[in-house]
């Protein structure tokens, strides 16, 4: 057994999956064999996560079972809801608000104490978190505004229904489609972070919402999930300062501050994410009439790639297609656990399927032989 030390675990490998896979050199990245450029133009957030969770696209027949057994779990019961009233009328803060509210959902789930590793009741509690997450996150926002929670409607897709209880008002297509296409980009990535934190609570056998709750309290971390928020606060204060976005990134590296939305621990090109994004973010700039948010980006993108050799990654852009579409800031995070939720499902499932569990060595570099001394001698 090797005693070299790999903080981070950086470069471990510590599992096999064959739900995504990251080339980092190539800027490539897939779910289940599928280039994720394909998947954002032309599949739905449905088909992506029907994709992770059962190892092929749905034919239609499939796809329509699959939204049929869905869109009835959206609705939240009315304790979960109560709890969501509380947190957000005492400002708790998105993130910790949607750890807590799911947490809580596994008390009315009827296979909530089913065996973890029955697969098709882990499927079922899947389909529901994922169904209640964006009635949740859109019930917060509306409650701390002062307006009542809207039912979720069972005529919309997931990315459109979203918008609408958020919004008050049914997005049109253009909106819905790029909302939906960034679920689809943010679905599953690899094993970051938060799907780590999934695969070691799923391999003691604890239940889903366990796992679940663990990828969103790691997921709520600045270093992991908050990089998007970030990116928009800089963008806006750019503009508030009416400063050159070259001049002010370059007075922030003076100073010593990290760019937000730069930088992968796996990609070392621009992550392909990003550039999907970047193009929607376009067109919504041209939509509006106002591509301030998209040039700003694109002339700091221009800078710290000539300068710097650094890249986008997925929060860059996300940042300000977000912002057009009217999303507060302070949800980017929480939407990303909305999308993120297909994939952690997947992998805890796949790590109940074979599972052994995760119980790495920590290498002790404390003291030894210390003389014990009685409390009275102290």
């Amino acid at each position: 057994m090797s005693d070299e030390l790999k903080k981070g675990l950086e470069g471990v490998l510590v599992a096999e999956s064959e739900l995504s896979n990251i080339d980092g050199d190539a800027g490539r990245l897939i779910y289940r064999g599928y280039a994720i450029e394909d998947l954002a133009r032309e599949a739905s957030y449905e088909e992506v996560v029907y994709l992770l969770w059962h190892g092929h696209l749905p034919d239609a027949e499939e796809l329509d079972s699959f939204r049929s057994k869905m869109v009835p779990e959206r609705a939240v019961d009315e304790d979960v809801l109560s709890t969501v009233r509380t947190l957000a009328n005492a400002e708790e803060k998105p993130m910790a608000a949607l750890r807590t509210s799911v947490s809580m959902l596994s008390a009315h789930d009827p296979d909530s104490d089913a065996d973890p590793t029955n697969r098709e009741a882990g499927l079922r509690k899947g389909r529901r978190i994922t169904a209640k997450i964006p009635t949740i996150i859109a019930a917060y926002n509306r409650i701390r505004n002062g307006q009542e929670p809207l039912e979720p409607r069972d005529d919309l897709g997931h990315a459109a229904n979203f918008l609408y209880m958020l919004n008050g008002e049914e997005p049109d297509e253009v909106l819905a489609e790029t909302f939906d296409m960034a679920l689809v980009l943010h679905a599953d990535h690899g094993l970051n972070a938060s799907t780590f934190s999934t695969m070691v609570t799923a391999s003691t056998l604890s239940d889903l919402h366990s796992a679940i709750t663990s990828a969103i309290g790691t997921l709520k971390g600045p270093l992991h999930g908050g990089a998007n928020q970030d990116v928009m606060e800089m963008l806006q204060t750019i503009d508030q300062s009416e400063s050159d976005p070259i001049e002010w990134v370059e007075n922030a590296l003076e100073e010593g501050r990290r760019i937000s939305g730069f930088g992968h621990r796996v990609y070392n090109v621009k992550d392909p994410r990003a550039k999907i994004l970047g193009e929607r973010s376009k067109a919504l700039g041209e939509a509006a009439g106002d591509l301030k948010w998209y040039e700003y980006s694109t002339k700091i993108e221009e800078y710290l790639a000539e300068d710097k050799g650094l890249a986008p990654n997925v929060d860059f852009y996300s940042a300000s297609t977000y912002y057009q579409m009217g999303i507060p800031i302070d949800l980017y995070t929480p939407i990303f656990a909305m999308s993120r939720a297909g994939g952690w499902i997947a992998h805890a499932i796949e790590q109940y399927d074979d599972n052994r569990l995760i119980r790495p060595r920590g290498r002790y570099v404390g003291p030894e032989d210390q003389e014990f001394v009685p409390l009275d001698d102290r």
